[in-house]
């Protein structure tokens, strides 16, 4: 007992990018503008469908609750990444960096069951267009993202209990710019062959589960557009829905490559590239791929913009 208080860590350093200040600053830069445009584009889509009547149906549902989940999830890990860019002291307290990953993980769960519920939504949407709102009415869609939410919160709270009850001696430096579980796994005294069981069960239940679901949704879209659309509108779907394939295999994917590897695959380079890909990249890119693209979106903007206007006028 004695000597394990005495090698208790309290606090961990977050190893992040570089020791270089000129590429810190530079990365600050980048990635602080990655994050203001994210956040701006996630908040727009929520105002514009609070505020839009003809937005109030399914599909914008979800990409409005998927915009809180990916802002949620954004201020998880950027405040703190960006603070460590610009400080000499790149730390966090234990339960700040229990409370991360919890955050983190909650929220990533509920994220990659949030894209399958979307993906279903659209297959319906499209493929079985008369019973569509029957089978998407609103009590539906509530209780689906209710799932997402709820399943979040069990593999945050489970994963984080169980990463955190490991003992931790020795180094307390995080090889990663947030609180992860390969890294921590890393520092771990104990031998945590049981944490990578139960990590990889999680992985194929809440990533691949959800991506082998949307990709059926999304092919059977496809097959649908093909078969019943004519030239033109096959053309924009197919296009739409490859766009969509494209970010949801790289967040798909990149996390899963994450959590799937072998605990001696861990390197240095590859953790932290594909932890951008998934924490930074992406929710950078949803906003643009499923939301400000549509033209309904964008009848939807003109239209706030000239009852604005008018009331600006009345006003005067």
């Amino acid at each position: 007992m004695e000597k394990r208080n005495h090698t208790r860590i309290l606090e961990f350093i977050l190893v992040g990018f570089s020791t270089d200040p000129q590429l810190q600053y530079f990365l600050f830069a980048i990635f602080l503008s990655i994050f203001k445009i994210s956040l701006l584009a996630h908040m727009f889509i929520i105002l514009l469908y609070r505020f839009s009547p003809t937005l109030h149906t399914p599909m914008y549902f979800f990409l409005a609750n998927f915009s809180i989940l990916e802002i949620c999830y954004m201020s998880t890990i950027a405040p703190k990444m960006l603070i460590n860019l610009l400080s000499q002291q790149k730390t966090i307290t234990f339960h700040g960096c229990a409370l991360q990953m919890c955050c983190y993980l909650l929220l990533g769960s509920a994220e990659c069951y949030m894209l399958a519920a979307m993906a279903y939504d659209r297959y319906n949407a499209i493929c079985h267009p008369l019973q569509y709102n029957h089978i998407m009415r609103r009590f539906v869609c509530l209780m689906l993202v209710l799932a997402c939410w709820f399943i979040g919160i069990m593999v945050g709270v489970l994963q984080t209990i169980l990463i955190f009850s490991l003992p931790f001696c020795g180094s307390n430096r995080i090889n990663n710019f947030y609180c992860d579980i390969p890294p921590l796994m890393n520092l771990a005294c104990n031998n945590t062959q049981f944490n990578e069981i139960i990590m990889l069960i999680i992985t194929f239940l809440i990533i691949v589960g959800p991506f082998i679901l949307t990709v059926i949704s999304y092919t059977n879209i496809i097959r649908t557009i093909l078969k019943n659309h004519p030239a033109g509108m096959r053309k924009k779907a197919f296009s739409t829905c490859t766009s969509h394939l494209i970010v949801v295999s790289m967040f798909y994917g990149s996390a899963a490559i994450m959590y799937l590897r072998p605990k001696s695959n861990y390197g240095m380079d590859e953790e932290k590239f594909l932890s951008l890909m998934y924490t930074v990249i992406a929710p950078l890119m949803n906003p643009f791929i499923y939301s400000l693209r549509n033209n309904d979106v964008k009848n939807a903007v003109k239209k706030v913009i000239g009852e604005i206007g008018i009331a600006l006028h009345d006003n005067r």
